[in-house]
């Protein structure tokens, strides 16, 4: 294979996670359970191989397009109402090879028709990479050409264009680069004190001590009034969960709890499969039972934030399948692109993150969970995107904490550099639990910050409060740690304390103002010494350095 088609692939596989889920566990299982399906699909690819390779020798001349026809026909295909539901895009599917396969045996002069109508296929079939692979050894090579044209269009459609759709204009947040890093900036003036957006989380988790204490909501942390409490009977609860209301409870069972910590069908009803044997419901019990005893041991939020986010994706996804192809409003729902496809899987590839080496025994817990729950699902989780997940979360999640936050927490028995760090301001030995938002992670940390977080409605939706009046472009920035100095402390032991808090939390070296304004009181000793503390161990993802490489790369052109 050229280093071109190589190239294609790397960029179509970046789908594969997303869009392509829900309809691939429909479709596996289909192909798995349905015999007659399976013959037909056998029977359509042999058609279209043979058709295609006894036509592809025929054409010798490349036929091509302009670039301006190629983005004309793309336009022309995503205006056009997709199909909806699996049995809708199967029929879709094989229409759109059939079709293509007639119009390439036309000759040259149809070689763009025949483009489009396998770009058609190719946006709804489940496995988009694998597909390609096809087409390159079955279809012509000027058609493939043109297919592959149109997917590299289509994909750096999405890629420059996603900061246009996020976040949505009602935020009056922008994300722009500033030396090298997005950050979020105002797109209109603030007073001190004006609330400049609220968010929900995208997922959550309360601290282990209070997961099954009874005291909080497990779905949006509020705090328990006994008579509202709802809680899961105890064998589809292995957390001990409560719930505030019955919104929460159904919210939480929808998004990741059944998937997780039941043997409920993690499929809508509409698409569910048939009853599972007993067998497979006591393998997937017991994969439960095995994840929630190393949560408990483990005592750390990452893990759960982790299998949660993961099972959000799925529930979304497949959700799209019975809702006309729409995401779901749901209760408390995360901040989305305001227009656009896009995925979780967008919003979270653009986050900086920790490099973390995760415990060998968590990942095998994991997929055990994911493969029992839907057979298929554990091959979206390798090695290198669970460390990535996890290295996400340890660096954007916010620490959630009421009226100031607690002051009952358990004393950590890890080492101070081990303890598990969350952004908030009162410090992470405050908080009732861990929660991860998409806007907010672009907010950088600054020890004297331009705002705060703030969760004044008693729940995980976070306000984002100006510390100040703001102007239309300044940077919003908010404190990672307690960045506060206290009554026993100097300006160097409070400058000293914060910056060793971040090196072990965030691993970088602040240079906000007021580090580099107190950093003068020191001596060439005491800095030398506090250097040797701080390294910035920071890591922007591999997708988002090539991202940012393109954008000055188009800059410059």
């Amino acid at each position: 294979m050229d280093s071109r088609a190589s190239r294609i692939l790397t960029i179509a596989g970046i789908t594969v996670l997303g869009g392509a889920l829900a309809y691939a566990v429909y479709f596996d299982y289909k192909r798995r359970n349905d015999v007659e399906f399976r013959k037909k699909l056998r029977k359509e690819k042999k058609r279209v191989d043979k058709t295609l390779a006894q036509s592809r020798e025929s054409f010798a001349s490349s036929g091509d397009v302009s670039a301006a026809s190629l983005r004309e026909a793309l336009e022309q295909v995503k205006k056009e109402e997709a199909p909806q539901t699996p049995e809708e895009k199967e029929a879709y599917f094989m229409a759109q090879v059939g079709m293509g396969e007639q119009l390439a045996s036309k000759g040259p002069d149809y070689y763009l028709a025949a483009a489009m109508s396998f770009y058609r296929a190719l946006r709804v079939y489940p496995s988009p990479v694998e597909l390609i692979v096809i087409y390159q050894k079955t279809v012509p090579e000027p058609i493939f050409k043109m297919v592959m044209d149109m997917t590299n269009l289509d994909v750096k459609a999405r890629v420059e264009g996603y900061y246009d759709a996020f976040p949505p204009k009602s935020t009056s947040v922008a994300i722009e680069t500033r030396e090298g890093r997005k950050v979020a900036v105002l797109t209109k003036d603030v007073a001190a004190g004006e609330v400049i957006y609220k968010e929900y989380p995208v997922v959550a988790a309360l601290d282990p001590d209070l997961q099954s204490s009874g005291k909080h909501c497990a779905h949006c942390f509020r705090v328990i009034q006994e008579p509202m409490s709802i809680q899961i009977p105890a064998e589809s609860n292995p957390l001990g969960s409560t719930f505030c209301s019955k919104a929460c409870l159904v919210a939480n069972r929808s998004q990741s709890h059944n998937l997780l910590f039941t043997t409920e069908s993690p499929l809508p009803a509409e698409i569910s499969a048939a009853p599972v044997s007993p067998v497979a419901t006591e393998a997937r019990t017991k994969a439960q039972e095995k994840f929630v005893a190393y949560l408990k041991k483990e005592g750390r939020a990452a893990p759960i934030l982790v299998a949660r986010f993961i099972a959000r994706q799925v529930a979304l996804e497949t959700a799209k399948m019975v809702e006309g192809g729409k995401k779901t409003a749901e209760m408390n729902d995360f901040t989305d692109a305001e227009d656009g496809e896009y995925l979780l899987a967008d919003h979270i590839e653009r986050l900086r993150y920790l490099e973390v080496k995760p415990p060998e025994e968590e990942l095998p817990l994991l997929v055990e969970i994911l493969q029992t729950a839907l057979p298929g699902l554990e091959q979206f989780v390798t090695d290198e995107r669970h460390a990535t997940l996890l290295g996400k979360m340890a660096y954007n999640a916010f620490g959630v904490s009421f009226g100031g936050g607690r002051d009952d927490k358990p004393e950590p028995t890890a080492r101070p550099e081990d303890v598990e760090k969350t952004r908030t301001p009162y410090g992470t030995a405050r908080q009732i639990g861990s929660a991860f938002y998409t806007l907010s992670s672009y907010l950088s940390h600054s020890c004297t910050p331009s705002a705060r977080p703030s969760f004044s409605a008693g729940t995980t939706e976070l306000h984002l409060i100006a510390n100040r009046d703001l102007k239309k472009g300044d940077e919003l920035t908010v404190a990672y740690v307690d960045v506060a100095q206290h009554e026993d402390e100097s300006v160097v032991e409070c400058r000293r304390r914060r910056r060793i808090e971040l090196a072990r939390g965030w691993r970088f070296a602040c240079g906000c103002e007021r580090c580099e304004e107190e950093g003068k009181e020191l001596s060439a000793d005491e800095q030398k010494a506090q250097a040797a503390e701080e390294k910035d161990g920071s890591k922007v993802e591999v997708t988002m350095a090539r991202y940012e490489s393109e954008e000055q790369a188009n800059n410059v052109e």
